[in-house]
């Protein structure tokens, strides 16, 4: 009977922290998310100019973010990148919600079935040609272009925003395209 009710209380707080962990989405401190965001304009290809690195980018060049519509109202994200060591495509495919609501871009993204991470656009331009995004934390950044470059001007002042907000600019991988 013991072992049972500890088995019990253990599935309970396995249960809070699943749901903890798959709802847990933050932005940066002093970081702001676009709004008014228009979702429809925002989905499309986008090409990654720089990022702060992470064990699931590591080695790829030629990343591509295309975001579409699921028919359940989610945004679909189709991830892609050239594995240069492996000389290989590598995919990784998930869904998008807002976290509040579609005219606020701040969304959580998922690739692992309920566990969630913050995708959060802090600037962007009038045509939505230029992006940048934070993550949860001060680990995750992204400069987006809807070419395969971005003006300096614009990169300057994405490199700014992002420096006053504490990151670590100088550690941004440049990503290479053919």
């Amino acid at each position: 009977m013991k072992n049972r009710i500890y088995m019990l209380a253990g599935l309970a707080g396995l249960t809070v922290l699943g749901f903890k962990l798959s709802s847990c989405v933050s932005i940066p401190r002093g970081a702001t998310a676009v709004k008014p965001f228009n979702e429809q304009k925002y989905l499309g290809t986008w090409y990654e100019i720089a990022r702060m690195d992470f064990k699931f980018e590591k080695g790829l060049s030629q990343v591509t973010a295309n975001y579409s519509m699921n028919n359940d109202g989610t945004i679909k994200v189709k991830n892609r990148g050239f594995k240069n060591k492996e000389q290989e495509w590598k995919e990784s495919i998930g869904k998008a919600k807002f976290v509040k609501s579609p005219d606020e871009a701040r969304l959580k993204v998922s690739f692992f079935g309920p566990f969630y991470a913050g995708y959060n656009v802090i600037a962007l331009d009038d045509d939505y040609k230029y992006a940048l995004i934070a993550g949860n934390n001060l680990k995750y950044l992204w400069l987006l272009s809807r070419e395969k470059t971005m003006p300096d001007y614009i990169k300057q002042r994405y490199l700014e925003h992002a420096k006053v907000l504490g990151y670590a600019t100088e550690k941004l991988i440049w990503t290479k395209h053919d």
